[in-house]
């Protein structure tokens, strides 16, 4: 008995869209045999009622008519059933590209759509974004296909309501809307997609060609349809998220692992009785005190010299924590920064103190080198941690000067107020001076509306200083050109510019109450003088300058418009623009 129900179940099923195909046949079969009956009744002089063939007729209609319903319930069956395994299917992954492509492929099947898009809410912005979008033959629409109407993506997206139109064209709601009118669009049907109440995208597919292709079955499908995708995708999502962030958790703890590894900070815990519990190998450093000798002892053995200010905060860093600056003597006298923090159990109670010791002795005693520096420099610049102090007293060494001077200011002065040209003249220094330090150079002084930038002097050593000061150059007129779009037409003036590398004397000059840190010699005469041969946005730069930069920079050789009878002074280079980098062009710093 299991072996015939066995064999039942494995023998081919005739569909129902067959059978009744079958029987339309038989029923034609049935009207063409009467007819052939009839007539040779009808040699007899004999005739079939009317009415026999009549009801063949009828029943051959209602066979075509319950074959086109049954064809319809089967396309229905047919879309159901890619619904469920759909469900299952984009439930089945977690990553949001696989998930996307998933739906967009199911939507173009179940609706047979010639186009379908999914649209999403940017999680941080709130801008709906193309995320993918399918032809009918499932291949990747590119950017120039992304062809719908938007009116329709936005009111989906905003009213969280399903849009279906027969045409387009012809639909009284979107009479006049360029997306539909210029790219023909007819048939659309566009579904929200919700989680949790809220719009999260858009399902959006169309047919340019046919209209009338969706109807309401086909947008109730895809509404059930996307409100599973929804989810779907929500997950994934989420699980990106959470999967980045996992990632970030261990980054930072692996940084964290390798700054406590090479932490330079001394580190002592205390116990409730200021007995030390743990002592790094900094704070051996930090206080001379070795961490065998200091383990298991009251902190005040190991370290006498603390002073009231200390012991005190070591009473209150119980309840908060508390910092401080002191002045050790172990044996020689140091600057300490000191951090105390309640060293708390799993149950939150304060079980000791832990420590950070930083030693500022160092620091100190730069500061102080620092603080002597700055009276040379009108402005302070990073590079200035590696200053020798001895060699403000004069040196000589190959430098590249920048000098800048606004073109046509002075005519511009001519007609405003004192205090709105200080605030204009202002505005492209300022643009001077950021560009010169944004390369590590040194404002060296400013001269009415010009102003002069050095490189590689004591202060800021460079092994590319020309290629930082043309760099600088660059910045300098590209910011200007940046200024302009915030002033009006009769306040935007330009720089000429003019760019040398070679050797001067720098140090410090000037009294005793005031000094400066300058430069002198022929390396500032011929930056001056590239200058003034520089037109309005111009830079030009010298001999020596080009030589060092031709390699990233395109130039233009002239000859100068003002040599000042300089014999050495025969050309002068314009720059053009940068040269295009390729794999063997060397890396710049800066």
């Amino acid at each position: 008995m299991v072996d015939e129900l066995t064999q039942q179940n494995a023998a081919p099923q005739v569909s129902a869209q067959e059978q009744m195909r079958q029987l339309g046949q038989q029923v034609n079969d049935m009207i063409e045999l009467l007819r052939a009956q009839q007539e040779i009744l009808r040699g007899y002089g004999m005739n079939l009622p009317s009415t026999s063939i009549d009801a063949l007729r009828r029943a051959r209609a209602q066979v075509e008519a319950l074959n086109t319903q049954v064809t319809s319930l089967q396309s229905e069956l047919r879309q159901l059933r890619g619904l469920a395994e759909t469900t299952a299917l984009i439930n089945s992954s977690l990553d949001t590209s696989d998930v996307l492509n998933q739906v967009i492929d199911k939507v173009v099947q179940l609706t047979g759509a010639e186009r379908g898009y999914v649209v999403l809410r940017n999680e941080d912005s709130g801008e709906l974004e193309f995320r993918v979008a399918r032809g009918l033959d499932r291949e990747a629409l590119s950017e120039d296909e992304f062809i719908i109407s938007n009116t329709i993506v936005e009111r989906v997206a905003s009213t969280g309501e399903p849009v279906l139109t027969h045409n387009a064209l012809s639909d009284p709601r979107y009479q006049g809307q360029q997306s539909i009118v210029g790219f023909a669009l007819r048939s659309i049907l566009a579904v929200p997609l919700m989680v949790s109440g809220a719009v999260i995208g858009v399902v959006y597919c169309d047919n340019r060609i046919r209209a009338g292709l969706f109807k309401d079955h086909e947008m109730k499908l895809l509404n059930a349809f996307a409100n599973q995708a929804a989810v779907a995708i929500q997950n994934a999502r989420l699980f990106t998220s959470l999967r980045a962030r996992l990632a970030e958790i261990s980054d930072i703890r692996t940084l964290m692992d390798n700054v406590f590894s090479s932490i330079l900070s001394g580190i002592i815990t205390l116990d409730s009785d200021n007995f030390i519990t743990a002592y790094n190998a900094a704070a051996e450093a930090i206080t001379g005190a070795n961490a065998v000798e200091a383990l298991g002892r009251c902190l005040p053995d190991v370290l006498p010299n603390l002073s009231d200010e200390f012991r005190l905060a070591l009473v209150h860093a119980r309840e908060a924590p508390i910092e401080l600056d002191m002045v050790m003597e172990t044996p020689t006298w140091h600057y300490w920064r000191v951090k105390l923090s309640p060293l708390l159990d799993a149950a939150g109670a304060s079980e000791g103190v832990a420590i950070v010791l930083d030693d500022l002795t160092a620091d100190k005693q730069r500061e102080a080198q620092l603080n002597a520096a700055m009276r040379y420099m009108p402005v302070a610049i990073e590079s200035m941690r590696m200053v020798d102090i001895t060699t403000l007293a004069g040196q000589e060494r190959e430098i590249s000067v920048v000098c800048a001077d606004v073109r046509g200011f002075s005519s511009f002065s001519e007609g405003v107020e004192p205090e709105a040209c200080m605030q204009v003249i202002n505005q492209y220094l300022s643009r001077a001076s950021d560009s010169i330090e944004l390369f590590e150079g040194v404002v060296d002084k400013y001269m009415g509306d010009a102003v002069t930038g050095l490189f590689n002097t004591q202060l800021n050593p460079q092994q590319d200083h020309a290629l930082r000061a043309v760099r600088a150059a660059v910045a300098m007129a590209y910011d200007v050109a940046e200024l302009h779009n915030t002033m009006p037409a009769d306040q935007q003036l330009f720089y000429g510019i003019g760019v040398h590398t070679g050797r001067a004397v720098l140090g410090s000059v000037g009294s005793a109450e005031r000094r400066e840190f300058s430069a002198l010699g022929d390396a500032m005469d011929l930056s001056k003088l590239l200058q003034e041969n520089a037109l309005r946005g111009e830079i030009m730069v010298s001999q020596a300058t080009y030589e060092q930069v031709t390699d990233l920079f395109e130039f233009e050789a002239l000859t100068p418009r003002n040599s000042k009878g300089r014999a050495d002074f025969a050309v002068m280079y314009r720059l053009v623009g940068r040269k295009r980098r390729t794999a063997e062009s060397p890396r710049v710093n800066g």
